[in-house]
């Protein structure tokens, strides 16, 4: 019978392959701190790769997952994961195997995410009660009992727990659609964080008394710089041909976005006109949010459309300006403007059409771009040496 158990647990293993895509590399740790001297660099987003023709048997298998774990902990559980740290053949094929072992009246594996895998559990002995809460607003609760033979599905990210609500130990094999799934222990996190949270955070989040607070950071004994940046409140200058002026933040003002796909923007505008002139961010969607002003702004769509969709935008109002396509911002009050941007990558990148069509180095042969915008060969002329290009 217990052939069969571990039969199942391996075949449960089939449905639990993962298939991602992203415009930037998915993450494969909880993140991937950018580093500029390579001979510094440990961590990678994944691992480095043997070569095939020296790959063995060993690399692809483990022994011993028969032999139950000790649960005498104050939660009475025990994971034993098998992720890619363990099977270093599973590098890059999206799966990871976990025997979870619990303690007979209550044993538990408390209330957890794993934030890059979902999760599907099979109990091999015991009775467990089980569930998962989905996601804001609803905050729906769905749970059950499950016997041996019994199957659960933990959807991608959401917060879940096994409780053991028999007077004998359980055993169940979960099957995670990564090779690093990655876990997140509410409580631990929350009140066990290094360094801890501000305890009034969480006094008026939990709604609790912060005497409480400060009981369960210490129970549960609990480096911002690679994630934080400031100073974005104070304006910046405008006093340029355009008057504009864009603050970045990529992975290059904050490392600890490597590999997560986003960043941040501050666009300042000048009054009676700042701009920030017609552009495109070859890797990223942008969407803006005005704080202070009136912005007019647009975008125009792909040929042969070329369809121009544009709004004028007051504090309080978000635009969206799809990937890739050209787009840019004026202010049309008298006063200054300010927006903030997030943007869809790490390293959106930007291209400003005028600049690159026009101050290209080394210049772009004046003919091509005097037939293709309908312009005499002076006037080309002028715009080149206007925008600052250099011949070749």
């Amino acid at each position: 019978m217990r052939s069969v158990h571990f039969l199942l647990a391996f075949v449960l293993l089939t449905v639990a392959s993962s298939i991602a895509s992203a415009y930037d590399p998915s993450p494969l740790q909880d993140f991937c701190v950018a580093i500029n001297d390579p001979k510094a660099a440990v961590f990678v987003n994944g691992k480095f790769c043997k070569d095939p023709k020296m790959a063995t048997a060993h690399d692809f298998s483990f022994s011993g997952l028969n032999i139950p774990r000790d649960t005498g902990n104050p939660v009475g559980s025990n994971v034993t994961l098998l992720n890619v740290d363990q099977i270093p053949g599973l590098n890059t094929l999206g799966i990871s195997l976990a025997r979870l072992d619990y303690a007979p009246h209550g044993g538990l594996n408390p209330p957890h995410t794993h934030p890059r895998a979902t999760e599907i559990l099979l109990v091999v002995e015991g009775t467990l009660y089980v569930g998962f809460v989905t996601s804001n607003p609803d905050n729906r609760f769905i749970s059950k009992v499950l016997y041996p033979g019994d199957v659960f599905v933990f959807p991608f990210g959401l917060i879940h727990f096994q409780l053991n609500i028999a007077k004998t130990p359980a055993v169940a094999f979960a099957g995670l659609s990564s090779q690093n799934p990655g876990t997140i222990t509410i409580a631990n996190a929350v009140f066990g964080s290094d360094p801890l949270i501000n305890p009034d955070v969480l006094a008026k989040a939990f709604h609790l008394d912060i005497k409480i607070v400060n009981y369960l950071q210490k129970l549960f004994g609990g480096k911002t710089n690679d994630f934080s940046f400031s100073g974005l409140n104070i304006p910046r200058d405008t006093g340029n041909p355009v008057g504009s002026n864009v603050t970045l933040l990529n992975v290059d003002q904050i490392p600890g976005l490597n590999t997560l796909g986003i960043s941040l923007a501050r666009l300042d505008y000048a009054p009676h006109g700042g701009l920030n002139p017609p552009h495109t961010h070859p890797r990223a969607t942008e969407i803006l949010l005005v704080v202070e002003g009136t912005l007019y702004v647009g975008f125009v769509t792909s040929n042969p459309d070329n369809r121009f969709i544009s709004k004028v935008l007051y504090p309080g109002d978000v635009f969206v300006f799809p990937f890739g396509l050209i787009h840019f911002q004026l202010n049309i009050a008298k006063t200054p403007a300010v927006a903030f941007a997030g943007l869809s990558s790490q390293n959106p990148g930007t291209i400003t059409i005028a600049n690159a069509v026009f101050g290209s180095d080394p210049l772009i042969n004046p003919d091509v771009l005097a037939k293709a915008f309908h312009l005499d060969i002076k006037i080309v002329n002028y715009l080149q040496k206007l925008f600052g290009g250099k011949s070749g």
